[in-house]
């Protein structure tokens, strides 16, 4: 492995304990101070969902469960409106399109609960300002935490 990756790697461990050990609050609860980028951790029922990274934290976890937010903004509830209603196949035309399914009599308002669904999660941060150590962060909570909802697919 090469040197300067094996640094990176071996770095991550104290960063994952961190939050893991973080006491989890809710978007709506989120404290005045929070770090400006790093690693959040959304979990329902002490069960591990999803992991993301961001260079604006409040904004980011905000917009994962804000009601006006659409499919790029709140992709974590997509996913999971998605999953829920079986419309699971990614479509490359108008019809069946991200931004079409927002509008479906069935997709639509099941995407609506999935953000407030979000909204009361326990979610989890640590902060991490290097975008390098936050993609490797970001892959080694996911891996080791085997959250569901993440996948590292090319779209």
């Amino acid at each position: 492995m090469h040197p300067v990756f094996k640094e990176y790697i071996d770095s991550l461990e104290p960063s994952f304990q961190g939050l893991l050990s973080m006491n989890p609050v809710t978007v709506a609860t989120l404290p005045c101070e929070i770090p400006e980028s790093g690693v959040y951790l959304f979990s329902e029922n002490s069960v591990n969902l999803y992991v993301g990274r961001t260079d604006s934290m409040r904004r980011r976890l905000q917009y994962h469960c804000r009601p006006s937010s659409g499919h790029n903004s709140a992709t974590f509830a997509f996913r999971l409106a998605r999953e829920v209603t079986g419309m699971t196949q990614a479509t490359y035309v108008a019809e069946g399109s991200r931004a079409s399914l927002e509008r479906h009599p069935t997709f639509g308002p099941e995407f609506i609960e999935q953000k407030q669904r979000v909204r009361a999660m326990q979610v989890r941060y640590v902060a991490e300002p290097d975008p390098m150590r936050q993609a490797l962060l970001e892959m080694y909570a996911s891996v080791s935490l085997e959250t569901p909802h993440n996948d590292f697919d090319n779209h």
